[in-house]
Parts: structure tokens; C-alpha cells; sequence
């Protein structure tokens, strides 16, 4: 049972955010979760912004691999936030696969039309049990790396943004409730400003379509 799994299970199934979270944002935090669960196994520890594999490693296998044997092992090493989007691509989707195989979550079937539709029901699993025990009890790392992806948060006024320093960056703005390692919350930062990061580029799309669109239409 993992910090990803716990995450996962938490964005899309016991907080219900609306509108749900988007895929890309939840890969990052997902590949975020990796790396404060190797932080937490020592695997790795972090000098300045780079992560250094520690300890010796054996390679284990699994469905989705094993987060170890994606590491850089030469140096100058990763970053964190080249980890975030090098590991995190499609990493949403692989997980929910994993879950889906694992018989952890079905999807719904139409009320009307028996066909499988693309909502995920989960299954009431140990898994399941335990990222609602970790997500009652306010467990730091799992609600920090919720709140990254505004889940279970009230949605924020796109007239009145938040400011990415002040949700994450343990030293110019609040920190991160509970948390005293400063890896662990260099790595929460890492995850909010890549995630706020990635929302700019959406909004950006999303106006060059609409002006491209407008150029078309025009008379």
C-alpha cells in the first residue's frame, strides 16, 4: 500500500472533487508520491534539487515497475522536477490500469444500455480501507499532495488565483502543515509548481484555440 495508491484512490474515488481532477495534474503528484515513498524507504536522498539514489538496490518487478529502477543513477543526476514530468507521463492512466486489472476498481455500467461506461466504481479492498483511514485522519503528506491537485479544497477564484509561492514553497510562504523535513517538502513545492505550471500551459491552449477559432469565423 503506497502514498500513489492512497493518492489515486483519494482523487478518484472518497474526495469526489468537482470538476474532477485532470489527468496530467494528478500523473505529477502521482510521480511526486513515488518519490516521497522512496524519500521515506531512504532509497533516496536529495542534495539541493537533485535526487540521489542511496543504499544498495535490487531491482524487484511489478506492474508498473519498480519507481527505483527509474532513477538516474549517474551524475549530475535529476531533478525533482525532471522526475515529475519524465516519470509522471500517462502515470495516472497506468495506475488506474493496475487497479483495474487487480479487480480494485470496475467500471459502471450504463443504467439503460449494459455497456461499460468510463466511470470507475472501487471496490471496497484493504486498499481502499487504508487511504480512507490515512485520508480521515489528516495524514500530512497524502492532504499535501491532495491540496497540489485542489482536492478537497474549494475551487479556486480564477479572478482572484492563488499564488503557486504561497501553496507551496516552505520558505516564502506558510510551509506545509505537519511537515518538518525540508526534502519531503521540497518535493511537495516541486509538485505544486509543476502542477500550476502545467494548468498556465492548459489556459494558454486553451485561449490560441479560441483566438484561432475566431480568426476562422471571422467574416
Amino acid at each position: 500500500m503506497s502514498t500513489p495508491q492512497d493518492l489515486l484512490i483519494v482523487a478518484k474515488d472518497l474526495a469526489q472533487p468537482s470538476p474532477p481532477v485532470e489527468q496530467g495534474d494528478l500523473s505529477l503528484a502521482l510521480a511526486g508520491a513515488e518519490l516521497l515513498d522512496l524519500l521515506d524507504a531512504q532509497a533516496v536522498t536529495l542534495e539541493e534539487d537533485r535526487i540521489v539514489p542511496s543504499g544498495p538496490w535490487t531491482p524487484s518487478e511489478g506492474p508498473l515497475g519498480d519507481p527505483a529502477s527509474a532513477l538516474v543513477r549517474q551524475q549530475p543526476y535529476e531533478s525533482v522536477e525532471d522526475w515529475l514530468w519524465r516519470r509522471g507521463e500517462g502515470l495516472a492512466s497506468a495506475y488506474l490500469a493496475v487497479l483495474e486489472a487487480e479487480g480494485q476498481i470496475t467500471r459502471e455500467r450504463g443504467r439503460w444500455i449494459p455497456v461499460r461506461t468510463s466511470k470507475t466504481v472501487f471496490a471496497d479492498s484493504p486498499a481502499r480501507r487504508h487511504a480512507a483511514e490515512r485520508w480521515a485522519a489528516g495524514e500530512p503528506v497524502l492532504a499535501a499532495l491532495a491540496a497540489a491537485i485542489r482536492v478537497g479544497e474549494d475551487p479556486v477564484d480564477p479572478v482572484d488565483p492563488v499564488d503557486p509561492v504561497d501553496l507551496a514553497d516552505p520558505v516564502a510562504g506558510d510551509g506545509f502543515d505537519g511537515i518538518d523535513d525540508e526534502s519531503v517538502a521540497a518535493v511537495l513545492a516541486t509538485v505544486s509548481g509543476a502542477v500550476v505550471e502545467l494548468d498556465s500551459v492548459r489556459q494558454r491552449k486553451t485561449v490560441e484555440d479560441a483566438a484561432f477559432d475566431n480568426i476562422w469565423r471571422a467574416p
